[in-house]
């Protein structure tokens, strides 16, 4: 049975699995960093305040979690590794994996013809987690503030080149002229590309085929 103390105990619970508190996970969300306060889940008139369906989505979709993540955390279950990772990816195996920097990217010599790491330059990073084993997967670090509010500056996105993508997945995109850009695939047809931005204060982007080099989806992220 849903309650008032047990959602916001899920929600409590969803930010903490994040490294989050509740006004960070508000403000990751895009919401009022105040909005999930212990102070505001009571009315003045003390009556039981509730967060909304729309805050509700907000983190959901922040949190790359699934709407039977959280109903596992209001059952006060605890879910399972994989399911916090979109359509049922897993993170790459624990261990150390390449790492590269978002501005590295963009220049020659990093990546075969098929997005995959190559060449030298390339640093490692650890990654803690049990997933199944994933060859080809790599990390690319977060510089600067274009993909805010979902990706922060020094956040570590764990990418999976040659992986089906469909319209929703969160990508990272390398154009022909060496751009690297994270982004959410609107649609993508044998002709062109159209790509959402994470920071509503960028453009969203539209590509023909030929003018990207490789698209690779995002199945994890550090935050």
């Amino acid at each position: 049975m849903l309650s008032h103390e047990r959602i916001w105990s899920a929600l409590d619970a969803l930010a903490e699995r994040h490294g989050l508190t509740a006004s960070g996970l508000a403000r990751r969300a895009g919401l009022d960093p105040t909005a999930f306060n212990k102070s505001k889940r009571c009315g003045a008139d003390g009556r039981d305040r509730w967060p909304s369906t729309e805050s509700l989505a907000k983190v959901l979709d922040a949190t790359g979690s699934s709407l039977d993540d959280f109903m596992s955390l209001v059952r006060g279950g605890q879910t399972t590794p994989e399911s916090s990772f979109p359509d049922g990816a897993f993170p790459p195996q624990a261990g150390s994996i390449p790492l590269l920097g978002f501005a590295q990217a963009g220049s020659g010599g990093f990546f075969d013809d098929g997005g995959f790491p190559a060449g030298q330059g390339w640093d490692v990073v650890d990654f803690p987690a049990q997933p199944a084993e994933r060859p080809g997967v790599y990390a690319l670090e977060v510089q600067g503030d274009s993909m805010l509010p979902l990706y922060r500056d020094g956040d570590i996105l764990i990418v999976e080149p040659g992986a089906q993508i469909r319209r929703g997945d969160r990508v990272v995109v390398r154009s022909r002229e060496g751009e690297v850009m994270a982004k959410v695939l609107n649609r993508q047809t044998p002709k062109s590309v159209e790509l959402i931005s994470l920071n509503p204060d960028h453009p969203n982007r539209s590509f023909d085929v030929s003018e990207i080099d490789w698209i690779a989806r995002i199945i994890w992220a550090s935050q």
